[in-house]
């Protein structure tokens, strides 16, 4: 590849762990809750690993941390084509060289500038980092510059927000470094977001948002399926199964629902609830529901059962949407339970993780069992 552009929304995903589900809209709530900045370094993990395959790559970018440092961090010398200091509508201490990069002050008006920017340089591809807010900036962009859907520059999303129900995504960053160095051809790919508010609140809303070309290769994710199946009797073969006295960590989704339903609790759908199971008669006690990492590992006691469920169509266990089960919190649990439908499973390929731990991820990495009903299990790859 000739020439690269880069653009990373350095405030995406900066909600997941504090339990805010999105950034849209509550940046500063984020930083008040200790909110750390993925994006930058999920950028030069791509970078990174693009230049060890194709180190003569031109890269475009923007000021700072929207896409310049990271770029010299991974070992280029970056041309930079837009700085958010320079717009006319940019007020205050730069945005985008701050101290710290959670300091930044960049908007979606800057992802949208900075787009348009590299974009004038003809590179071949954009990589860019953050969530679906992020993708549908940059899909919206490339319509209003170049128009006809057939001749669009190719885009490849690196995954770094909360919310990644689109399928423009690399699995990993690492992935999305590889594909850049390597691909040789494109095809469309759904841009799809959904509202914070409504999923903050527990209801999602998904919406095609555009369509764009993407680099066709194995480790570029499917996009989320929203229909799901009956689980009572998963739920039920569960529930009959519980210890006393362990305390379990409920992550996100309708499937985990369904268990914390036959327990009698009120499940928060897209949030994370923790429960110690009490003794005979005693119903057990809600230690915390939606709640943000650091209120896990506050009420969290030994011995404890981490459960999830895999997205649908993409088969990622952790990394998307749960970003509260951080690693601090999968580390202190003994036993990790995974449950999905029969159904379900059928849809995916295999299991992912993608926990911003590297070793982490490689320990989880491997045959794991998953629970589909009330006595059955299925022995699925976490690759």
């Amino acid at each position: 590849m000739e020439a690269l552009g880069v653009v990373v929304n350095p405030i995406a995903g900066m909600g997941g762990r504090v339990g805010l589900k999105g950034t849209d809209g509550k940046v500063e709530e984020a930083r008040r809750r200790g909110a750390q900045p993925r994006a930058p370094e999920r950028a030069r993990a791509a970078l990174r690993s693009l230049r060890n395959r194709d180190p003569d790559t031109a890269v475009y970018t923007a000021a700072g941390v929207m896409g310049e440092r990271a770029a010299r961090d991974a070992g280029f010398d970056p041309v930079v084509v837009y700085d958010p200091a320079d717009s006319d509508d940019h007020t205050g201490a730069d945005p985008a060289r701050p101290s710290d990069p959670a300091e930044a002050e960049t908007a979606a008006t800057d992802t949208r500038r900075a787009v348009r920017a590299v974009l004038e340089h003809d590179v071949d591809l954009v990589l860019f980092v953050g969530g679906d807010g992020t993708a549908v900036d940059v899909a919206e962009t490339l319509e209003r510059v170049e128009g006809d859907a057939d001749d669009r520059t190719p885009v490849l999303g690196v995954p770094a927000g909360v919310k990644i129900y689109s399928s423009v995504f690399a699995v990993t960053p690492e992935d999305a470094g590889r594909i850049a160095a390597e691909f040789d051809r494109v095809a469309a790919r759904e841009v799809n977001d959904i509202d914070e508010d409504a999923y903050r609140e527990g209801e999602v809303r998904a919406e095609l948002r555009a369509v764009v070309p993407v680099p066709v290769a194995d480790d570029v994710q499917s996009s989320k399926q929203l229909a799901s199946g009956s689980v009572d009797s998963l739920a039920a073969g569960f529930a009959r199964e519980v210890e006393p006295g362990r305390t379990y960590v409920f992550g996100p989704g309708s499937t985990v629902g369904a268990i914390e339903e036959e327990l009698g609790l009120e499940p928060s759908p897209l949030g994370v609830d923790v429960w110690r199971a009490g003794d005979d008669d005693d119903r057990g006690t809600l230690l915390a529901r939606d709640a943000a990492e650091a209120e896990i590992l506050e009420v969290l006691e030994d011995p404890v059962t981490i459960v999830v469920s895999p997205i649908g169509g993409q088969g990622f266990v952790f990394g998307r949407g749960n970003h509260q089960i951080s690693p601090p919190v999968i580390r202190r649990a003994d036993e990790i339970e995974i449950v999905a439908s029969a159904e379900k499973l059928d849809g995916i390929d295999a299991l992912h993780v993608d926990t911003d731990d590297d070793d982490l991820d490689e320990e989880l990495r491997g045959w794991t069992r998953v629970r589909t009903g009330r006595f059955t299990t299925r022995l699925v790859n976490v690759a």
